[in-house]
């Protein structure tokens, strides 16, 4: 079994770190506003095991569709060649089960349960 990590970088802007002219709309001080830890919800992490990944167009696909669902925020994949890739999903709101599961089919893979 080979495993590989692929990191593509898909990640939301940080908050804390501000943006140097605000273009972003992240909300950063340097656009004159700031979100507080108490305006916002706790991130939420869940970890997937999907089958049938086994390249960087896998991961991409399957990126692509988890990122268009409301509220994600991070995706981390863990490509297992042979073997049920780990996919973490990092939300600012509970993302439903079955939300996730029609991302992962849309993308022609399946998530083992």
């Amino acid at each position: 079994m080979t495993e590989q990590r692929i990191d593509l970088g898909l990640t939301a802007p940080s908050r804390s770190g501000g943006c140097a002219d605000g273009s972003c709309g992240c909300g950063s001080a340097a656009s004159g506003t700031s979100s507080s830890p108490a305006d916002a919800a706790a991130p939420e992490t869940t970890t997937l095991s999907v089958e049938g990944m086994t390249c960087a167009h896998c991961v991409r696909a399957v990126t692509e569709e988890l990122n268009a669902l409301e509220g994600v925020t991070v995706i981390d994949v863990d490509l297992r060649v042979g073997d049920a890739s780990l996919v973490r999903v990092t939300a600012s709101r509970p993302v439903d089960d079955s939300e996730i599961s029609a991302a992962i089919d849309e993308a022609g893979y399946t998530l083992v349960r």
